[in-house]
């Protein structure tokens, strides 16, 4: 009963990811185990409508694109950052983020990454009578990767990630915490800068298949859950003004590689038979069939494509100003905002914060929420990029 009870909690926070508004598809809105991992970790591609798959090389660079590593411009870099989660309500929830990368050479890096979803903490009882037992619901991965240079121009990563998710309870004893692990393959490309009649650019791409990995399971009897195996694709252009101004702009899509849940046996309702064909579905082949096991035919399968728009303007690579759009679908989760950010260098040193305006009929938990990063990097420098 607990259990149950803990999950629903958990719902209530994700809620913004899951409901829909078209009534024929509300049962086949796509739901994982860890789907804080969906979420923008870091402020800087939060700023930018959360993405980051084709942007410059960061720190954080982990979550979106590892392969971006390789061109790096320093040889060391550490990063930290918050996100408090619907701090409207309460201020005990929120993910945190570090982030450390490191460039061997010029052709390769490896970087490491934890990030952890604090649920706060839930008051739980078998009855009003009954003493609260307090919990921690919590969820948190740790990720390494390997970046190598194919080309001056293109560059490949795989990363391994650990994921731990602490949420069950039943009969208020504590079931321990379901794992699994993931597997990223990233691809980057960048271009030299090209001479144009008034500036010059610089073309970008990315594109990366993260999480690939089995699945999910809180107790020898419940369900499984498939972990948000993602496919990200990108481009960007960069219009370098001058020495001290320059202007990037980028595009993202991302599909959940996760099949859809629907009603196998034709009885017009999802019923337990259903979620135990669903449930015996295998973690690669539910990867195979997320491209075209969509009821609603291609058309659905396209709202499960999720984009973004982003731009930011750098100016003498000290002050960053950044603006981005997102969108879904309204039958396959309605999340669409607006964000902004900023950011400072000072040195070593960079501070970077942003802001989410929500477009959407359903309310985000990151309404009204300041994020904030704070990055250092040092070591040797690399010819920039």
């Amino acid at each position: 009963m607990m259990r149950k009870i803990t999950f629903l909690l958990l719902g209530l926070v994700l809620i913004p990811h899951f409901k829909t508004i078209a009534q024929q598809e509300r049962d086949r809105v796509i739901t994982t185990a860890v789907p804080f991992l969906v979420l923008a970790a870091d402020a800087r591609s939060a700023g930018m409508g959360d993405q980051g798959i084709a942007t410059s090389p960061d720190v954080f660079s982990q979550q979106w694109n590892p392969a971006k590593y390789a061109f790096a411009a320093r040889e060391h870099g550490v990063g930290v950052s918050y996100t408090p989660y619907l701090s409207d309500i309460v201020n005990d929830i929120f993910l945190g983020n570090i982030n450390y990368y490191n460039k061997i050479n010029d052709r390769s890096a490896f970087g490491a990454s934890l990030r952890y979803f604090s649920l706060g903490t839930i008051e739980t009882r078998m009855s009003f009578e009954q003493d609260a037992l307090l919990v921690n619901p919590n969820e948190l991965t740790f990720d390494l990767s390997y970046s190598l240079k194919l080309s001056e121009n293109i560059s490949m990563a795989v990363a391994g990630r650990y994921l731990r998710s602490d949420l069950g309870l039943q009969d208020q004893e504590d079931l321990g915490a379901a794992s699994s692990f993931g597997v990223d393959v990233a691809a980057y490309y960048q271009s030299d800068q090209l001479v144009y009649r008034s500036f010059n650019g610089r073309w970008r791409a990315g594109a990366n298949i993260s999480n690939i990995g089995p699945k999910m399971k809180y107790d020898d009897s419940g369900q499984e859950n498939f972990i948000p195996t993602n496919l990200k694709l990108g481009g960007g252009f960069d219009f370098i003004f001058d020495t001290e101004n320059r202007l990037g702009t980028y595009v993202e899509f991302n599909k959940l590689l996760v099949p859809t849940p629907k009603d196998f046996n034709g009885d017009g309702k999802m019923d337990a038979e259903d979620a135990a064909e669903y449930n015996d579905i295998g973690a690669i082949q539910g990867i195979f069939k997320s491209f075209g096991d969509a009821p609603g035919g291609f058309s659905e399968e396209l709202r499960e494509v999720t984009w973004a728009l982003g731009a930011e303007y750098l100016y003498r690579d000290a002050f960053a100003f950044r603006a981005g759009y997102f969108s879904e679908s309204e039958t396959k989760g309605s999340r669409r905002f607006v964000s902004f950010g900023a950011g400072f260098k000072y040195e070593e040193v960079q501070i970077d914060i942003s802001y989410l305006f929500s477009t959407s009929n359903v309310p985000s938990p990151l309404e009204g929420t300041l994020r904030f990063g704070l990055t250092f990097n040092f070591g040797d420098r690399y010819p920039a990029y």
